[in-house]
């Protein structure tokens, strides 16, 4: 009996971590299936008018401080993280497949924070060039290759690849801000600021589609897909990570974010039919090649706040 209970106390961080990262990797597939049934930008700022409500009641129930500054910071982290990050990555779901978003976007992201870092006075470290060069090739290898499969699916594949990989550059900027506004507030109340910047600079271009006048009439699916997006993978699976953090430390929370890609992978193929292009494959391999050049020369390891921060606009 002890040896069984030793055997589910070293899988139980496993287990919770791999269950947040299939969430999140789920969150791909249900935003590509939304986007088939709804206007992606009406549907991102629903998504994030949810969320903003979820998150300032968790942020009043917790009496956690509100983040008030740096407001250039707060604001520019609202204007990248949540705003164009999620507006670009939307837009492009509409034209490329998920198994594109999943080797793009989340692989991609630690060699161009790595790269941004220099934004906030960090020195530009050769490994750190090295592994954006080389995490910059292989996203080019699954832009071409996929502009060169499934042409007759996803004929604007390649636009939506480059709006894609736009998002990832955006998400990075956000997170090196949060070395700046992690200074003055905790994780939870930087995102839940930031939310709703982004919600109210999102709301206005749902005026561009059908002005909410076709919110009324989604179907019970998109709605299902809106409270998965804002409520299991906005916020319940946000908390879990964070107790997660809090349980077992940063180091090992912060591997969740390299199940997104192989989940989302491997949910596209099974759930929507998707097959990647050997090319594509290959150029996923040289990205995570990259990803290790860029991280491996990074003079200290992630604070706990930036690894909230980081999974936080993961969830949302």
């Amino acid at each position: 009996m002890r040896a069984w209970s030793a055997v589910q106390r070293s899988l139980a961080p496993y287990l919770v971590l791999g269950a947040v990262g299939l969430c999140w990797s789920g969150g791909w597939i249900v935003l590509k299936g939304a986007g088939a049934t709804a206007p992606p930008l009406e549907f991102a700022a629903v998504r994030f008018a949810g969320a903003s409500v979820l998150l300032l009641l968790i942020l009043g129930l917790t009496r956690t401080p509100p983040a008030h500054r740096p407001v250039g910071a707060l604001a520019l982290s609202g204007l990248f993280g949540y705003f164009a990050y999620n507006a670009l990555v939307f837009l492009g779901l509409t034209m490329a497949p998920a198994s594109d978003a999943a080797l793009i976007v989340p692989t991609t992201l630690p060699a161009l924070t790595a790269a941004a870092a220099v934004l906030v006075g960090e020195r530009a470290r050769r490994g750190a060039i090295a592994g954006l060069v080389v995490a910059s090739l292989g996203a080019a290898l699954v832009v071409v290759g996929g502009d060169q499969s499934a042409a007759a699916e996803y004929p604007q594949r390649l636009l939506g690849d480059l709006l894609l990989l736009g998002g990832a550059v955006c998400w990075a900027i956000y997170t090196v801000l949060g070395t700046i506004t992690l200074r003055h507030a905790s994780a939870l109340a930087v995102v839940t600021t930031s939310t709703v910047i982004g919600a109210l600079l999102l709301f206005p271009l749902g005026f561009l589609e059908h002005g909410y006048a076709d919110v009324a009439t989604w179907s019970a699916g998109t709605w299902l897909a809106q409270g998965y997006v804002t409520v299991l993978q906005g916020v319940v699976s946000f908390v879990l990570f964070f107790w997660a953090v809090g349980r077992y430390g940063a180091g090992l929370a912060s591997m969740t974010s390299y199940l997104v890609p192989l989940g989302t992978l491997a949910l596209a193929i099974i759930v929507l039919g998707e097959r990647p292009a050997p090319i594509q494959w290959a150029g996923g391999a040289v990205i995570l090649v990259g990803v290790r050049l860029a991280t491996r020369s990074r003079t200290r390891p992630p604070t706990a706040g930036e690894t909230e921060l980081a999974a936080a606009s993961e969830a949302l």
